[in-house]
């Protein structure tokens, strides 16, 4: 397993500063306590997948630069990587599910990356990229399972603290693959880090209760958060979070879409359904709400036809 550690998404801090945007951390009030939300929602791309893109690509080579980049994702990290690709010069192709949200495949064509589709149900998107990248030379971009990507999501960790003066009690962050997650842990050493995941596809729930990499079930059942749709979370990711002793918890689809209604009501934010997930958990009870207790927004990508049918 590739090391990764504090020092790393403190040198991903200065590397990428200036290239993505200091997001805020808004208070808010749970249960009668006050709580914060880091509002990665308000990122550059709509998520917080700028940050671990940006820091991967600024260490490319001049060669590899040339011959381009090849990553895959249902949209956010899509994005991420499409922007950084587009900043630096580098050509970019992106695999994509064929049933992504139309707002974030739009959203990396207007980048200017190539996107290929794939049949989620019936094709490997790993294969598929990998297969890309060897054909054309390119360096293939993992969403999470890579330390640079890990050590970038990680700088969000960072500006927590620096906005807070101290440590965060606690960290509640939506988990797909566990980059975001593992960052913030290596970023907040003293936090308590909480994955949170929609139901059924709670596989770091399920790993880090095993003590083993445990893959979603064949049967998972749909979700609105396509953003957190991981088959297999990573050593990288699992290793982290295992080591640190994070825990996890899982929501429901209705309790997603009233932590949406919840930002738009009280925050006037856009949350997609993935990116509330972590707040979903502190507005249901499933994570007392305690001072001292942040978690973040994730991101905010979401159709405007379906976030006004939540909302309304």
């Amino acid at each position: 397993m590739a090391e990764v550690g504090r020092e790393d998404v403190l040198a991903a801090g200065v590397r990428i500063e200036g290239l993505v945007r200091r997001t805020p951390l808004l208070p808010a009030t749970v249960g009668g306590v006050e709580v914060r939300l880091k509002a990665e929602c308000l990122q550059t791309g709509g998520a917080f997948k700028l940050r671990g893109a940006t820091n991967r690509l600024l260490q490319l080579s001049p060669a590899e630069r040339a011959r381009g980049v090849v990553a895959f994702s249902s949209g956010n990290h899509a994005q991420g990587v499409a922007i950084a690709a587009t900043r630096l010069g580098i050509p970019a192709a992106i695999v994509m599910p064929a049933d992504a949200p139309a707002l974030k495949v739009e959203g990396t064509r207007v980048q200017g990356a190539e996107i290929v589709f794939y049949d989620r149900a019936t094709e490997d998107r790993v294969e598929i990229a990998t297969r890309l990248a060897a054909e054309r030379g390119a360096t293939l971009v993992p969403s999470f399972d890579d330390p640079h990507i890990v050590a970038g999501q990680g700088t969000a960790g960072l500006e927590i603290q620096s906005e807070l003066g101290s440590s965060p009690r606690r960290v509640l962050v939506p988990t797909g693959g566990g980059g975001l997650a593992a960052g913030i842990a290596l970023a907040c050493p003293d936090a308590e880090i909480v994955c949170v995941e929609p139901e059924g596809w709670d596989d770091m729930g399920r790993s880090l209760g095993s003590g083993r990499i445990v893959p979603v079930a064949s049967d998972a059942p749909p979700t609105l958060c396509d953003a957190l749709q991981t088959i297999r979370v990573s050593p990288i990711t699992f290793g982290i979070l295992h080591g640190r002793g994070a825990t996890a918890v899982s929501v429901s689809e209705a309790e997603v879409t009233d932590a949406i209604r919840f930002a738009s009501r009280e925050l006037e934010l856009v949350v997609e359904p993935g990116g509330a997930v972590a707040l979903a958990a502190l507005l249901s009870g499933k994570v007392a709400p305690e001072r001292g207790t942040v978690a973040v927004l994730s991101g905010g990508n979401i159709d405007p036809a379906l976030h006004a049918a939540i909302v309304d």
